[in-house]
């Protein structure tokens, strides 16, 4: 079967021009949950980013020593303070958020474990990525309370370990085929399958990023380049489909999109930088739309 390549006239007709009456309540208000203690950085590019994918309002959850540093690189954001030292609790009046974005820099603590699943059972439609990947992994019972439109940002290493916590679970109808390894599951059809089962985009980051979705199609990227695999390349990611999620784009168009304008932002940071002197501030300052 061909690829399906990422179109960038069709990426760029998701963005019409704005009517000139429009207010911040028309573009969608975007949760991030990222950063405990120490890890706060995450948190700052996935916040930066959802600030450059043109959403209404962005808030970002994370514990509330780290609140200072979002004020002074993000003022545009809302903080949201947790009185832990890691994601411990929801933020109060969940009903306000289009979306969320989640997992970079949260670590795996018993209590972000906790308030993981307490998230999920929001329904909201969520980008999840990094820990709570890993989470979910480590904890197969969350498969089930994936919300649907939900899209997953896997490097290849969260990937299998997803497919392999997949693969033992018989209950949950997320089950895929193949060996007990990690290498034996990442194959197509199984990540075919595992978006079909939790009703989720899958985005299996990498060269030429894979957008899958779970009406079955596979829809490959063409921009971005090998400078990109840096620590905080996809936190840039995870907030910017967050904030397209939260603007009301369909979940594989907020991939879709995301993927491209994420990679063309690489691309002018290596023209700008060198593929191997950029990093993710880089990329996220190259964000355009």
């Amino acid at each position: 079967m061909e690829k399906q390549w990422i179109d960038e006239n069709r990426v760029m007709a998701l963005f019409p021009k704005r009517e000139r009456n429009a207010h911040k309540g028309d573009f969608g208000h975007v949760l991030i949950v990222a950063g405990k203690q120490g890890m706060t950085g995450a948190a700052l590019l996935c916040t930066g980013a959802a600030l450059r994918s043109g959403c209404g309002l962005v808030t970002v959850h994370l514990p509330a020593s780290e609140r200072l540093a979002v004020h002074i690189a993000h003022p545009s954001a809302i903080v949201s303070p947790d009185c832990g030292t890691c994601f411990s609790c929801l933020p109060e009046n969940m009903d306000r958020y289009s979306a969320v974005g989640a997992g970079p820099g949260l670590g795996q603590a018993p209590e972000t474990v906790s308030a993981l699943r307490g998230l999920l059972e929001t329904g909201l439609p969520a980008v999840l990525d990094a820990d709570a990947l890993n989470i979910i992994a480590g904890n197969p019972a969350l498969f089930s309370l994936i919300p649907k439109g939900s899209v997953l940002t896997p490097h290849i290493g969260e990937l299998k370990r997803l497919l392999k916590s997949a693969s033992e679970v018989s209950a949950a109808d997320v089950r895929c085929d193949g060996a007990g390894s990690g290498d034996g599951l990442v194959t197509e059809g199984n990540i075919r399958a595992l978006a079909v089962a939790t009703g989720a985009v899958i985005v299996v980051k990498g060269w030429h990023t894979a957008v899958f979705s779970p009406s079955g199609s596979v829809r490959y990227n063409t921009t971005g380049n090998p400078g990109m695999a840096a620590g905080g390349s996809g936190d840039v990611l995870t907030g910017l489909v967050a904030g397209l999620l939260a603007r009301g784009f369909s979940p594989e168009d907020a991939a879709c999109a995301g993927v491209w304008l994420h990679g063309r932002a690489g691309d002018m940071a290596a023209a700008e930088k060198g593929e191997e002197s950029m990093n993710a501030s880089d990329i996220l300052s190259c964000l355009r739309i």
